[in-house]
């Protein structure tokens, strides 16, 4: 079994998408997956949910449970399938339920205030 962490990280933290704020969050959870890079977790209720749109696609982690994603929608163009979320997450790692989790690129960043 892969061994996974979930821990709160001090401090405000915004994630940005095509020149918006799409939230900040100063409850965010940190997962930490064996050897992957740490994830980072923010509340759903702290992220403008409009600027989101659910995709069809799903993953499935068998340390996670089913994953659902969304795209993010900007004035120029939908940045496809770069959130996530385990709305039903595995009892061991039930922390991280509506929690949102975004891929960091040259359109998303998410940044330590």
């Amino acid at each position: 079994m892969t061994d996974i962490r979930i821990r709160k990280v001090q401090g405000l933290y915004v994630v940005r998408a095509g020149g918006a704020v799409l939230g900040e969050s100063e409850n965010i959870l940190e997962l930490s997956e064996g050897k992957l890079a740490p994830v980072l977790y923010f509340p759903r209720g702290d992220i403008a949910m409009a600027f989101l749109d659910r995709s069809e696609t799903t993953t499935h982690c068998p340390h996670k449970g089913d994953a659902s994603y969304f795209s993010i929608i900007t004035k120029n163009k939908t940045i496809a399938d770069v959130v996530w979320s385990y709305e039903s997450p595995i009892e061991n790692v039930s922390e991280i339920r509506e929690y949102l989790a975004f891929a960091e690129s040259d359109e998303v960043a998410i940044e330590h205030l």
